[in-house]
């Protein structure tokens, strides 16, 4: 499937509602779905569709899911696709104005979608994200500090990846309808890329409204598969001359180490 037929409006725009569609894709997610699916459940914001696809879980992902009855929508796949198909599967059928994204192991703050609500309102923007905080497997809070920037370009995106999936809301009058790339990972930055391109910037909220857990996602592999991932997307997606997605690159790979040991230079 070529890159732009990812792009093929599905719903007829504007969407006449204030609803939110939270996408949250599952494989085998028995240990924390239940934190995942409470914490958005328990939202101030209360405009909610909540869509969970199940990527063919083979563990008690979908006992779970059923005991959550009407409260949430469930699509199940029948066999395992990763997550850029299990997230358009989503975005397929949600109904919402608005798209947030919920990976199925992170949890959220009670108060995130109504702030970050808000701040689109009162800012007449269409992207935002927030700040988090990085846990355990077990819940335990890392004890360390993260750096945040009030505000992402598409070109400072080029250079640093600022934005985490589980803390981003979308406006769709605006962007309009959209699919992420058919990669098996990654493809969360690849579609933040493709959304800057249509409007001036994303907002952050400094509130630190996510905790992102970390201790299943490897640190060392991860970093390296993440900038093959920055140089497929710029030159591959993005049509990114390589001399210039080799300087990014570069930029990419400093940012992350500063971000790696922030900790221990404050």
């Amino acid at each position: 499937m070529a890159y732009s037929d990812l792009l093929m409006s599905k719903i007829e725009f504007p969407i006449q509602n204030e609803t939110v569609s939270v996408v949250i894709p599952v494989f085998n997610g028995e240990r924390y779905l239940r934190e995942a699916l409470d914490s958005v459940l328990s939202q101030t914001y209360t405009a909610l569709e909540v869509l969970v696809v199940d990527d063919a879980s083979t563990d008690a992902t979908p006992t779970i899911l059923q005991q959550y009855g009407e409260r949430i929508r469930t699509i199940r796949l029948e066999r395992n696709q990763g997550a850029a198909v299990a997230r358009n599967t989503a975005l397929e059928s949600a109904k919402g104005r608005y798209i947030a994204f919920l990976d199925s192991d992170d949890v959220w703050s009670p108060d995130k979608l109504r702030l970050q609500w808000t701040l689109l309102r009162d800012k007449g923007a269409a992207f935002c994200y927030t700040g988090f905080e990085r846990m355990e497997e077990s819940g335990a809070l890392r004890n360390d500090r993260l750096p945040f920037q009030d505000k992402v370009t598409y070109q400072q995106l080029l250079r640093n990846t600022l934005i985490a999936t589980s803390t981003v809301l979308l406006d769709r009058n605006v962007l309009g309808d959209f699919r992420m790339p058919l990669m098996r990972s990654g493809q969360d930055y690849a579609t933040w890329l493709q959304l800057l391109r249509k409007t001036d910037a994303a907002y952050g909220l400094p509130d630190v409204l996510m905790r992102y857990r970390v201790g299943k996602r490897s640190l060392s592999s991860g970093k390296w598969k993440s900038i093959g991932q920055v140089w497929y997307v710029q030159t591959r997606l993005e049509h990114i001359p390589a001399v210039e997605a080799a300087l990014h690159t570069f930029c990419f790979c400093l940012n992350a180490f500063k971000k790696h040991y922030h900790s221990f230079f404050i």
